[in-house]
């Protein structure tokens, strides 16, 4: 009996083969990730729409109080209404560099501020004064001079412990060499390296040149202090002749290596 025909046994071979799954491409995937990008694609935009609306348009995030720290002479009263905080507007708007560049310019008293967005209602006012370290005076008046040699404000009255500046230049090399502004940042250098003790007992830095700085203390005593240079060790060496001979009334620490004390 003659066996299966070559088709016959090709037809029983497909019949044996399990059928496979038809290949799907990337094209069989594509309008289900489409519609996964276009949500989150509307999903963003919605959160960056309200993110955007509770910022400028929501009564969420507005400037609702001003707070004012760190004045001393100054009052908040008068800080605050050089600041112009735009109440009611958006806390996000608010221009705090140019508050702090008004505040600078209006104000000369104020050494630094930073106005700063205090969420979600608040604007801070983080202000520091200028210090005056030396006096000049103006007729009645006197005018304040900080460490920087920065003259910031007049006032009627002299701050208490607060030396004069007397500067009294002669018309020497050293003023043509200098300028008289050198010469006040000097005498503020000299002013800002004093001891405690004798700071508080200087009622005025006098200044004739570069190299001829004194100091004018409390019961008729005097200090020759040379130039503003080496001054720490001027202090040092000033301490310790006050100490050894406390009723001289004049002190030399000009050359501090060979000081001299007189008036005793």
């Amino acid at each position: 009996m003659a066996g299966p025909t070559t088709a016959q046994r090709g037809a029983a071979g497909r019949a044996d083969t399990p059928a496979r799954a038809p290949h799907i491409g990337p094209q069989g995937r594509g309008p289900g990730r489409r519609t996964l990008l276009v949500l989150i694609a509307v999903a963003a935009a919605l959160l960056t729409g309200f993110v955007l609306w509770a910022l400028y348009g929501s009564s969420w995030l507005r400037v609702e109080r001003v707070s004012t720290s760190g004045v001393e002479v100054l009052t908040r009263a008068e800080v605050e209404a050089v600041a112009a905080t735009p109440m009611g507007a958006p806390l996000v708007s608010v221009d705090t560099d140019g508050m702090e560049d008004r505040l600078r310019q209006k104000l000369s008293r104020i050494d630094t501020v930073d106005v700063v967005r205090d969420w979600p209602h608040g604007i801070s006012l983080k202000v520091t004064e200028r210090k005056p370290v030396l006096l000049v005076r103006k007729g009645a008046k006197f005018v304040e001079v900080d460490a920087e040699g920065v003259r910031f404000a007049t006032v009627d009255r002299a701050p208490a412990g607060v030396p004069l500046l007397e500067l009294t230049p002669d018309r020497s090399a050293s003023l043509r060499r200098f300028g008289s502004d050198r010469l006040v940042r000097e005498a503020v250098r000299v002013a800002g390296e004093l001891p405690e003790g004798v700071a508080k007992d200087t009622e005025a830095v006098r200044v004739t040149s570069y190299d001829a700085i004194s100091l004018r203390l409390t019961r008729d005593r005097d200090v020759t202090w040379g130039s503003g240079e080496d001054g720490a060790v001027k202090a040092r060496v000033l301490t310790a002749l006050m100490k050894a001979a406390p009723k001289a009334g004049h002190f030399d620490v000009s050359a501090p290596t060979a000081p001299a004390v007189s008036g005793s």
